[in-house]
């Protein structure tokens, strides 16, 4: 590519002038879709991972410095890092799916009970029913708070208004 062709293009990103992105995507969207796909071989991402590194080239055009890097430079280190990114963000995502699905944090039998547990479910029908109720579905059956309040339709205010009380009333009992 030319000099004057990427001055042209500099001066435009510079006026914010939407002519400065045709003439970028014209002149460099088949490199730069090289670079993203030695990273993600899926063509549509790929594709993606182009048009965010476009819509990032065009948010970042004015802190374009030529003295500092050439423009393609510039531009292979958007689309590279939204490459990157996307990889990512992608990885994490499945992780933390596949990690939700395994997960055992809800699942409380009554082989894992120890006798804190048992000490505690003794204690707990001391309280009135209401306090029992919220913290039996909260700490035994691993609802959130959330889940509670749907579950035993009662207001979410309500069930967490009734957890502090109920263990206030359990905290008496262990230290009166």
């Amino acid at each position: 590519m030319s000099t004057t062709l990427e001055i042209e293009i500099v001066e435009l990103l510079k006026n914010g002038d939407k002519k400065a992105m045709v003439l970028l995507y014209e002149n460099y969207s088949g490199a730069l879709l090289g670079v993203i796909k030695k990273i993600i071989s899926d063509n549509d991402l790929a594709q993606d991972v182009l048009q965010e590194s476009f819509i990032k080239v065009w948010k970042n055009s004015k802190s374009y410095n030529p003295e500092k890097a050439k423009l393609f430079t510039w531009l292979y280190r958007i689309a590279y890092n939204s490459a990157i990114d996307k990889v990512r963000s992608t990885t994490n995502k499945s992780q933390k799916e596949i990690q939700i699905e395994d997960s055992n944090v809800y699942k409380l039998t009554t082989n894992s009970l120890n006798q804190d547990t048992l000490d505690i479910k003794k204690h707990l029908s001391s309280l009135d029913l209401k306090y029992q109720i919220v913290i039996n579905a909260l700490f035994f059956e691993g609802m959130t708070q959330q889940e509670a309040s749907d579950e035993l339709e009662i207001p979410l205010g309500t069930i967490k208004s009734r957890l502090k009380i109920g263990l206030r009333e359990l905290k008496k009992i262990y230290n009166p």
